[in-house]
């Protein structure tokens, strides 16, 4: 009896299905990433490229609106301001509205004071429309980022970034040509016009396409970080008003200088020290205890500067000094967006193939050469002279900021990513403005230098200057003589100054390259895999 009972026992044991562990699948969107992809990318590109499309317009700008050229940058200023502020706070108005309604109210915004900047009639209207347009901006990059890099698996994520790195890069190299040629043919009204059309389709294909993953409509923000809202918006918008005019001001030579650098500073380090210790801070610089993301948060602030110091300066230089048309200079650029256009997709291919790290490295070397050969201009250069660089420093991009963005978010969580991105274009943001400052001064302060060292050889002692001034005089008067010396002594000047500042641009770049190393290789198994 007790035989049976044991064996039936045994039966009864070998019989019970063991627990099957199920673990839940990754969230898809409900339509193809693609479909999602096109609708982000209208709106960042449209937002993007109104960080350049106005710079050639603002003398047509202060004629029309009868104000001074030094006031008409406050056009850029003004939407520098408000976008810089907006953007590390994405995360947490993403997280209270809901990503799909913030991101279509954002694009509301920004069409909206577009038309209103197309219609004004005043600069102070024109400013205010311009803050508007920031604000209304400043959410489009991160959250456009942070949907694509949510919508595409892992495998495909290089890919995917490839595409919205193409629309993040070309946009600035293409807008000071469209927007000279717009304002020339045109009206620089129509510079602001075009978003209109733009901006009602991608919110059309918006509200069709996209939705909002679980992790954001079951998230609780909590209640707005205000202090550090304030901190910040304080800390920033003094710090790019310092940029924009501190070269005009004379820098620290200037009382507002001094004091609004205090500001600058000590509302900065009060918005971190906050941020560290609130509960809910409505930017988590925690984020940057990963060494990863720390890193290309650093990398991706030296490319910002990269990216738009030489959009800046080259125009400069082919107007100023080779008297090129706004158009013509504009025109100038165009090939880094070829080869944007190029290495894009290019990279999106390799990024599985290859090291991201290597990618990386690659595309600071190469842009480290195009700065190296920027800094062997001469006055006698042609456009052509122009294009290997350019269209080489826009592959570079494309091996930088596809696989940068990839391998710096590859080892965050999914709840962290949409932080991680406004973090990401906030400092992106930051060295475009530190870096055109930069280098705007530094033309500036070394053609005064190299000036002074030339001067000291126009000597009437010297033989060789006699012999030049005998030259010129004939058919010229003393006067005129002096007056052409004084001008080719200009022109030298510049020349050098911009060498120089290229040359300290290509050893910059070089110098993020032992950076580059530092950083660990992203598993693929994380929320953003190197591949």
């Amino acid at each position: 009896m007790s035989t049976e009972a044991t064996k039936t026992e045994i039966t009864n044991e070998e019989t019970v299905p063991a627990p099957i562990v199920t673990t839940p699948e990754p969230w898809k969107p409900s339509f193809s990433p693609w479909l999602i992809a096109i609708a982000v990318m209208l709106a960042t590109f449209m937002e993007v490229l109104d960080t350049t499309i106005v710079n050639v317009s603002l003398r047509h700008i202060a004629g029309n609106l009868a104000a001074g050229e030094d006031e008409a940058t406050w056009v850029l200023t003004s939407y520098l301001v408000s976008n810089a502020i907006v953007l590390p706070a994405s995360a947490w108005f993403s997280k209270f509205f809901g990503r799909k309604r913030f991101l279509m109210v954002c694009v509301v915004i920004f069409t909206l004071s577009s038309f209103l900047c197309g219609v004004a009639t005043s600069l102070p209207i024109l400013i205010f429309a311009r803050v508007l347009q920031g604000i209304g901006g400043g959410a489009l990059q991160p959250i456009a980022n942070a949907v694509m890099l949510e919508s595409f698996p892992p495998k495909k994520r290089g890919m995917a970034m490839a595409i919205y790195g193409l629309g993040v890069v070309v946009a600035p190299v293409i807008g000071p040509t469209l927007g000279g040629w717009i304002t020339d043919n045109y009206s620089w009204r129509w510079v602001f016009y075009i978003n209109v059309p733009i901006g009602i389709i991608a919110l059309f294909m918006m509200n069709r396409f996209l939705e909002d993953p679980p992790y954001i409509k079951n998230a609780k923000p909590g209640r707005i970080d205000a202090v550090g809202f304030g901190l910040m918006a304080l800390g920033l918008a003094t710090l790019q008003i310092i940029l924009d005019k501190g070269q005009q001001d004379d820098w620290f030579e200037a009382s507002w200088i001094v004091w609004a650098s205090v500001i600058a500073v000590t509302a900065l380090v009060a918005f971190v020290i906050w941020e560290l210790r609130a509960k809910d801070p409505i930017v988590n610089l925690r984020i940057l205890r990963n060494r990863n993301f720390a890193l290309g948060a650093t990398l991706i602030t030296a490319m910002g500067i990269i990216a738009y110091a030489p959009m800046t300066i080259l125009p400069q230089f082919l107007q100023g000094l080779l008297g090129y048309p706004a158009l013509n200079s504009g025109m100038a650029l165009s090939p880094r967006g070829l080869g944007a256009m190029v290495g894009m997709p290019l990279v999106g291919l390799l990024i599985s193939r290859v090291d991201s790290r290597l990618l990386i490295a690659t595309g600071f070397t190469l842009t480290a050469i195009t700065c190296f050969l920027l800094g062997n201009l001469t006055l006698d250069v042609s456009g052509m002279h122009f294009v290997g660089p350019n269209v080489i420093q826009g592959i570079a991009m494309g091996l930088i900021f596809v696989p940068l963005t990839t391998t710096a978010m590859g080892t965050l969580k999914n709840e962290e990513i949409g932080n991680a991105t406004g973090i990401f274009s906030l400092v992106r943001n930051i060295g475009a403005g530190v870096g055109i400052s930069l280098v705007t001064t530094a033309v500036s302060r070394n053609t005064q230098s190299h000036q002074t060292t030339l001067a000291a050889h126009f000597s009437p002692y010297s033989s060789v200057f006699q012999e030049k001034l005998q030259a010129l005089q004939q058919g010229l008067s003393l006067e005129q003589a002096y007056a052409a010396f004084n001008g080719m002594l200009m022109k030298q000047a510049s020349l050098l100054a911009y060498v120089d500042t290229f040359r300290w641009m290509a050893l910059g770049c070089l110098l993020c390259v032992p950076l580059v190393l530092l950083l660990k290789k992203a598993k693929s198994s994380g929320p953003v895999a190197a591949h």
